[in-house]
């Protein structure tokens, strides 16, 4: 009994001061750039590897902390998944410092923007999070859906649905409302809350954008009307965001697409898209998909004209992100082993040979996988492999562990004072006296 009572103390001093290293970790301020984890033993900013996106990336623990928890600084990148405690969609930041944190997203919600310094997530309802210091505002107008961050980190591109939620109709069973609106194309101000509508001629939806280089200019594509949003084809137009018109504007058709976010080359004289040979439209059977080639086009940025030979690629791309020198690198999605039913992302150096160079791995079943703009201009890759410390956890997870052993505890030392007083109220038996 001694021995037990004495592991359940020891247990429950373990449990107490494991909830007090989560109560003394320093919370972070708006006003930090990066932020050690006091409890992760993977990695520190100390260890000269801080700024550099880690090569390889691991899934959380069920009860790793998020990010409005334990704020972790900020981020390396961030990858989503669904292999987390809330089993669905979940952004998982990987600090600069290697801590691991969880990006809770909202019911039906889309992926976020990481701002280019990698301090912020802009979310499409309009919150914007500071990963440094876990505190979350409403700075834009809900509706939005953000496109792509400025590079200098002030403006971000952003569609604005107008449709009618609900088709209404009058007495003759006429409709009263649109729920088909084109949509706007907004540049907005995410720390000022401001918005400027940008005059990019009429789309039914915007499916890319991205900003040139010098963050003058702005190329957005999509489905100008209806009837080419059902047929899955594209317009691409270049503007300046103050115009009043738009430069030029080109017809992708239904093979052809805006490459993403980053689809400006850093040299500003050529756009890219992804295109594809083989069934295209709605009506392609997976089979179909499956049998399309693609590659990466290009179009002269200053006139819309094919520019330059087009790079074959894998039909996991999906879009291009950043660039190392004159290589695009694109986010991809595959197989692990060989499963078809098990995909990861990675980042991949794309070069004119057709050859790919891995620079990003995230774990089997991410869905997706941002990395900051300043460290993809800097093509800051390569850097050690990140696992979650199994210690960065919130403290709920440190009271569930404490206070069972308290109690367990508690209810020992009770029982054992029972039973001394039963055996002092017994008392001794009586003293046999020697006979005479």
């Amino acid at each position: 009994m001694r021995k037990t009572g004495r592991r359940l103390r020891q247990g429950a001093v373990i449990a107490v001061a494991l909830a007090l290293v989560a109560l003394s970790t320093p919370a972070a301020t708006a006003t930090d750039s990066t932020v050690t984890d006091s409890t992760a033993t993977d990695s520190t900013a100390t260890d000269g590897t801080a700024g550099v996106v880690p090569a390889r990336v691991h899934n959380p623990w069920a009860w790793q902390a998020t990010v409005g928890d334990r704020p972790a600084g900020r981020a390396a990148l961030v990858f989503f998944t669904s292999r987390t405690r809330y089993l669905e969609s979940t952004g998982v930041l990987v600090g600069r410092d290697g801590g691991y944190r969880l990006i809770p997203l909202h019911v039906a919600e889309d992926h976020g923007l990481i701002s280019p310094d990698g301090r912020h997530y802009l979310r499409p309802s309009g919150d914007l999070l500071d990963l440094t210091s876990g505190q979350q505002r409403r700075t834009i107008p809900v509706g939005m859906r953000p496109l792509a961050w400025s590079s200098d980190g002030q403006r971000v591109l952003s569609s604005r649905s107008k449709d009618d939620p609900v088709i209404s109709y009058g007495p003759d069973n006429q409709q009263l409302n649109d729920p088909q609106k084109p949509d706007d194309l907004l540049v907005l101000d995410p720390y000022r809350g401001t918005e400027q509508v940008v005059e990019a001629g009429t789309f039914a939806a915007h499916a890319a954008a991205a900003w040139s280089p010098g963050g003058d200019l702005v190329a957005v594509a999509g489905p100008p009307d209806v009837p080419a949003q059902l047929a899955e084809r594209q317009r691409l137009v270049v503007t300046d965001p103050t115009s009043d018109s738009p430069q030029w504007e080109v017809d992708l058709g239904d093979r052809r697409m805006l490459a993403g976010p980053a689809a400006w080359h850093p040299d500003g004289r050529r756009i890219a898209l992804l295109a594809f040979d083989g069934c295209a439209g709605p009506h392609c059977t997976p089979e179909q998909v499956a049998e399309r080639t693609w590659r990466i086009e290009f179009l002269d940025a200053a006139t819309g004209r094919a520019f330059g030979q087009p790079l074959p690629v894998a039909d996991s791309t999906t879009k291009i992100v950043g660039w190392r020198g004159g290589d695009p690198v694109a986010k991809q999605s595959i197989a692990v082993d060989g499963d078809d039913g098990d995909r990861q992302a990675i980042l991949a150096a794309l070069s004119p040979g057709g050859t790919r160079e891995v620079l990003v791995t995230a774990p089997p079943g991410s869905t997706d996988l941002a990395v900051p703009g300043d460290l993809l201009t800097r093509a800051a890759f390569g850097g050690p492999e990140r696992r979650p410390s199994p210690f960065a956890a919130p403290l709920w997870f440190y009271l569930a562990l404490a206070v069972p052993t308290l109690l367990a505890g508690a209810l020992l030392g009770r029982h054992r004072r029972r039973r001394r007083g039963s055996a002092a109220d017994t008392g001794p038996g009586p003293t046999p006296q020697p006979e005479a």
